[in-house]
């Protein structure tokens, strides 16, 4: 709800802000004013689509419909995605165009997920209404949650917002395609959280430290093993990557080395969130959110200063430097407080043997590569060393390694 409230006012924000972003703020070189204006605007109508989106999005979770949630999430994202193309080729290959189809898709996508919220509700005598008295017991918990995705929203936005200022609208579209690139593995980090946070909630209120514990690791090192080998190999074949995929070398030139430093610093926020998952089961926000709100004063200046010294390779640092830092600051902290002892398991067991694993294959793999390869040919290396990567971090890592021990005894039963 607090998400839903966010993007309401964030969109209403943009569109009441659109002619001075328009005319004032980006820095425009082949697109006119109006034209970035109806974008920008285009933009804001978006934004405001997301709110029930996210509301209906936390009630289906709340209902414990993961599968079929993730079933119309995966359905509207393919049509999202495909029917833009669609839209740019066969209609107008336009801006406006594109964030045109956007409204209309999260349209769609709203009234699915209200249609399925509203059957799936557990069947009442009474009508539904608003019951204040529900929040009284909630509310710290829920000013917390609220603060804390503000704070979220500033973290993984301040750099955009900086950067359409500081760079020319050319360079500013291949960072943002950089950003897409590398945020990717927060699509597969989601259910895992969905799916452990649950059991991390129930645990903690029966406060079942042994098999909290269990759960904890066991779950951190499923994200590692998910996580790490797709995004080294994106980090180390970036370049090849990009270039298979737009066929443009000067795109690949002008953002793999973004894609390979952001994607880094996405991975090592992606690690963080079960730890995330935790201190909320436990209902502890304070510790998040000084986090966020360090983060941001210090995020500001450091973003102005690198990309007025380096350029956008500059503000990419500075997302890595900001993760890894709460990496190496954050877990120890949470660690006193909460399953203490367990801080050295989670950066030996949990981070460290699936990092290597993956970036000692990944790495082997980029050095071995040969130059006068076709794009073919490259594309199935590269899937090749993706799925030796994937392979040995998961043979390397205690959770998976059990795993397909059982999976394997069980075959040859």
């Amino acid at each position: 709800m607090c998400k839903a409230l966010i993007a309401l006012v964030i969109g209403i924000a943009v569109i009441s802000i659109s002619p001075f972003i328009a005319h004032h703020w980006v820095k425009a070189e082949q697109l006119s004013a109006a034209t970035i204006e109806q974008a920008v605007l285009i933009i804001g109508f978006t934004l405001m689509l997301q709110w029930p989106i996210s509301f209906y999005t936390g009630g289906l979770l709340g209902l414990q419909r993961h599968i079929l949630l993730n079933v119309v999430t995966i359905i509207m994202s393919t049509l999202r995605g495909v029917g833009a193309v669609a839209v740019l080729w066969l209609i107008s290959p336009t801006i406006q165009a594109f964030f045109l189809w956007q409204i209309v898709i999260s349209a769609i996508h709203t009234f699915f997920l209200a249609n399925i919220f509203w059957r799936k509700l557990p069947k009442s005598e009474s009508r539904p209404i608003f019951k204040k008295k529900l929040l009284k017991g909630i509310w710290k918990f829920a000013a917390g949650m609220g603060a804390i995705s503000i704070m979220s929203i500033i973290l993984t936005q301040m750099d955009k917002i900086i950067l359409s200022k500081m760079l020319s609208l050319e360079m500013f579209g291949y960072y943002t395609l950089a950003g897409i690139i590398a945020m990717s593995p927060l699509r597969f980090s989601g259910p895992i959280f969905f799916g452990i946070y649950p059991s991390f909630t129930q645990l903690a209120a029966l406060n079942d430290q042994k098999k909290l514990k269990e759960i904890y690791h066991k779950g951190c090192q499923f994200m590692a093993v998910l996580i790490l080998p797709f995004a080294i190999v994106v980090a180390f074949f970036s370049s090849e990557i990009i270039l298979l995929w737009s066929q443009s070398q000067i795109t690949a030139e002008k953002t793999s080395l973004l894609v390979s430093v952001l994607i880094c610093g996405t991975a090592l926020n992606v690690l963080m969130h079960l730890p995330h998952a935790m201190q909320l089961a436990f209902g502890w926000t304070k510790l998040l959110f000084y986090r966020n709100l360090i983060a941001v004063v210090l995020l500001v200046p450091l973003i102005i200063y690198m990309t007025t010294s380096y350029g956008a390779i500059g503000a990419a640092s500075a997302w890595l430097v900001l993760n890894a830092g709460s990496v190496l600051l954050e877990i120890p902290i949470m660690h006193r407080r909460l399953l203490p002892e367990e801080k050295w398991h989670w950066y030996l067991q949990d981070v460290m043997i699936p990092l290597g694993a993956a970036a000692t294959i990944a790495g082997l793999g980029k050095l071995m590569m040969g130059n006068a390869m076709t794009q073919i040919m490259t594309l199935i290396y590269i899937i090749i060393i993706f799925a030796l990567t994937l392979v040995i971090t998961a043979i390397a890592t205690n959770t998976t390694r059990s795993w397909m021990l059982n999976k394997l005894r069980k075959s040859m039963i």
